[in-house]
């Protein structure tokens, strides 16, 4: 583990400003993210510095490790719309025995996230974060020691894991001695981290909120609801103190954390967030040429 440090300078890419990518943690409905990945490829802008929490931490994972857009998106699909495949790689992730699935005490839905990981994501995202092509830093809660711990070396499965560990869904992740659940719980959309790592910062917030509709609530659908809440509190706070050059939160809050199998739903759903992220970061960098100049 290693606390947040101000980033070494980063040359320039020709022609322009540099760019770092901070993606948030939401579950499925960071399904979105692809659509980001897919913009910065089509502008040519390779990040010199992503940051992610959760699945933005999965999907930062992808884009680091050298995977274009449409590659992660044929591959999201390519599993996540059949219900068979889906099935199949969960029973690939279940426990090699009973001893292991009764380990620490019986945990009622709480399932080995680093396992699930394992089974459901591409080849192509390496083993150690010193293998990835751009720089990646990852958020979780260090449960005991009561913080945020950001994760950018060592063995990056168990990383994403970490990040990715929602309570009461899947078990906390033992790494170098330490217990690590959800990211988002201290650092939803982690656009902090890579704040000196280039000239323009670009964050997409998936966290969502509660929406009316539903005649009852199940308890779990409540907890989440909570927890959308008060990672909403955490980033209007973290916005009051440092603003990222592009921020968009796209209309996400209509899917469950869970709702995975709906990728086709959630992309459509998001689509028009690539012309907003082509105009938002038109506008950013234009901005950023009259500072420029005007300094």
């Amino acid at each position: 583990m290693t606390k947040t440090a101000a980033a070494a300078p980063i040359a320039k890419p020709e022609g322009g400003p540099s760019f770092a990518v901070a993606l948030g943690g939401g579950g499925a409905r960071g399904l979105a993210h692809i659509h980001v990945i897919e913009v910065l490829n089509e502008l040519g802008i390779r990040p010199t510095a992503i940051a992610g929490s959760s699945i933005g931490a999965i999907m930062g994972a992808g884009m680091a490790a050298g995977m274009t857009g449409k590659e992660i998106h044929a591959y999201a699909r390519s599993v996540l719309s059949k219900r068979s495949e889906v099935a199949s790689r969960m029973w690939r992730a279940r426990p090699d025995s009973f001893r292991e699935m009764m380990e620490g005490g019986f945990r009622v839905g709480q399932f080995n996230i680093e396992r699930i990981l394992r089974a459901f994501l591409p080849s192509d995202i390496p083993n150690e974060f010193a293998k990835l092509e751009i720089p990646l830093k990852v958020t979780a809660t260090d449960f005991f020691g009561h913080g945020l711990a950001v994760l950018d070396s060592g063995d990056l499965f168990s990383a994403l894991a970490a990040s990715a560990a929602i309570p009461a869904v899947f078990r906390p992740v033992a790494r170098d001695g330490r217990l690590y659940i959800d990211g988002g719980i201290y650092n939803p959309v982690p656009f902090d981290l890579v704040s000196g790592a280039a000239d323009l910062v670009i964050a997409i917030d998936v966290v969502g909120a509660p929406v009316e509709g539903r005649k009852r609530l199940t308890g779990i659908e409540l907890v989440f609801g909570a927890s959308q809440l008060m990672m909403q509190s955490i980033i209007a706070t973290k916005l009051n103190q440092m603003q990222p050059a592009v921020f968009l939160r796209p209309p996400v809050s209509g899917f469950r954390v869970l709702d995975f199998l709906k990728i086709d739903s959630v992309l459509a759903e998001t689509a028009a967030l690539k012309e907003q992220l082509k105009r938002a970061i038109d506008h950013a960098v234009d901005a950023s040429e009259r500072h420029r100049k005007a300094g």
